[in-house]
């Protein structure tokens, strides 16, 4: 009796790399051997396993995808991207609200690459631009999006600037209220300066802060009591830095520009 095809792909991690080892083409026994760190004895038996459910074909020990295969195998790349990520710090994942997320981002959760889980000290909260990315200069655009204020947010800000730094900042209709309050004059001087572009997003955000730029980015999501418990999460990588700027792109659509204070 044939096996399911989901125990036939997955239920074997053998079986599961071979699959995706042939994704880019044929391989001959001996380079699939020396991929899986394997001997032929033990390869051999997942190998007839692979080929009895039409997944492979082999000639003159040569082996590659079927057609069904390359179904199968284009299917479970993207669902693999996905464990692997949740799989980083499931308990974080489950925990998080995630509603702030477009169904499309979600679908393609599976581009953040690199991550970890980080709890900063308290008294690091407020200078991990730092740690996220010890040299701006190395990014001709930062990205943020947020609902609070780093007490040392000129610093930061006339940093960037002054580095000819383009600071792309969405801010919540509540803090674009504090500002105007409480730091006028300081966010005047920043819109003055053609580096600083500035936005208010016009429905609630639901999650603290993201921010990104050319190799890193960082999200802070809030838990599902809706409260902020000091994690965040940092991927690198073009792949994670990619799926940022379309979360970006997609919470500026509903943002306005603000030209002045």
């Amino acid at each position: 009796m044939k096996k399911r095809l989901l125990d036939v792909v997955f239920a074997s991690e053998k079986r599961t790399n071979v699959l995706l080892f042939l994704q880019d083409g044929a391989k001959e026994m001996a380079t699939l051997l020396e991929l899986l760190d394997t001997k032929r004895n033990s390869l051999l038996p997942q190998m007839k396993i692979l080929e009895e459910h039409h997944l492979i074909v082999h000639y003159n020990d040569t082996y590659e995808l079927t057609t069904i295969g390359k179904l199968v195998v284009d299917d479970m790349i993207p669902l693999l991207d996905k464990t692997d990520v949740i799989d980083i710090d499931v308990d974080y994942w489950g925990s998080r609200d995630l509603d702030f997320i477009p169904s499309h981002l979600l679908e393609k959760i599976g581009q953040l690459k690199n991550c970890e889980i980080i709890t900063p000290h308290i008294t690091e909260l407020f200078s991990m631009h730092k740690s996220f990315n010890v040299d701006y200069k190395v990014s001709p655009h930062v990205y943020v999006v947020t609902t609070t204020l780093y007490p040392n947010f000129e610093s930061i800000i006339t940093e960037l600037i002054g580095n000819n730094v383009n600071f792309h900042y969405i801010v919540s209709q509540k803090l674009f209220n504090k500002l105007k309050m409480e730091y006028q004059k300081e966010f005047a001087g920043f819109i003055n300066s053609e580096f600083f572009h500035m936005y208010v997003y016009n429905k609630e955000m639901k999650f603290l802060y993201f921010t990104f730029d050319s190799v890193h980015s960082l999200v802070s999501a809030f838990n599902k009591k809706g409260d902020f418990d000091h994690q965040f999460m940092l991927c690198k990588g073009q792949s994670s830095v990619d799926w940022t700027k379309e979360l970006y792109d997609h919470i500026l659509e509903d943002s306005t520009a603000v030209d002045e204070i």
